[in-house]
């Protein structure tokens, strides 16, 4: 198969991440981020929509762990209410935009659109409201609901990157420990379902749905690059 990567002309690749709820990045991206700082100078971004305050400690310590301090971006952690992101639309557009306006991403990771979860889809929606002109890669989320179709985007991650994925999130989300599905066998089954399915060497990988790609590489309009400069 052939590996697609943006030429970024020796500058920092930048990545935005958004989630709906403290947890969803980590588990739908986490060994996606761990590999991409192993290979490329990164600048990681992180938006979440909903949290408590006991929660967005577990967030800000989550990503502190996940992204190395010199690949530390901008982080925005909102309050808005778990399961009702629906009825906080414009709530959520206005954090969303107010990122936008600090950061111009290469690639954004956020939910799926098809995600059965209210939460969820919403955060799909407004990230494709809110970016129009850019890569975004919607991950997956295992739950109760059996939502995962097969996806069309797949990242090999190495058994090192899996492992301390799958520790990671149970050492920094105490609060999610009760969830009879939150233990390192569900994370560990759905990277080994997704390495069988693109052949990874590891035998482990994390999927997408990519909605459209551009193949080529476009030069930034001069609007982009000004935003991106301030």
């Amino acid at each position: 198969m052939l590996s697609l990567f943006p030429d970024l002309g020796g500058r920092r690749l930048e990545v935005l991440c958004v989630g709906a709820h403290c947890d969803d990045i980590e588990i739908g991206c986490g060994a996606t981020l761990l590999t991409l700082q192993r290979l490329h100078a990164c600048a990681i971004h992180w938006v979440i929509f909903s949290s408590t305050p006991p929660r967005r400690v577990e967030a800000r310590r989550a990503m502190n762990s996940f992204v190395a301090a010199k690949s530390r971006g901008q982080l925005l952690i909102g309050d808005l209410p778990d399961g009702h992101l629906p009825g906080k639309l414009s709530e959520a557009k206005q954090l969303l935009q107010s990122m936008r306006e600090q950061v111009q991403p290469d690639i954004i990771f956020t939910t799926r659109e098809a995600d059965r979860h209210q939460d969820h889809r919403l955060t799909c929606e407004v990230t494709w409201q809110t970016f129009r002109d850019h890569l975004i890669f919607e991950y997956e989320i295992p739950k109760y609901d059996g939502d995962l179709p097969t996806p069309n985007f797949y990242v090999p991650v190495s058994a090192q990157a899996a492992a301390q994925k799958s520790a990671k999130l149970l050492r920094l989300y105490g609060s999610q420990r009760d969830k009879h599905w939150f233990t390192a066998a569900t994370f560990e089954s759905l990277l080994r379902i997704r390495g069988i399915e693109c052949r990874s060497s590891s035998g482990l990988a994390e999927a997408f749905h990519c909605r459209k790609a551009v193949l080529g590489v476009a030069k930034r309009s001069k609007a982009r690059r000004g935003r991106a400069q301030k």
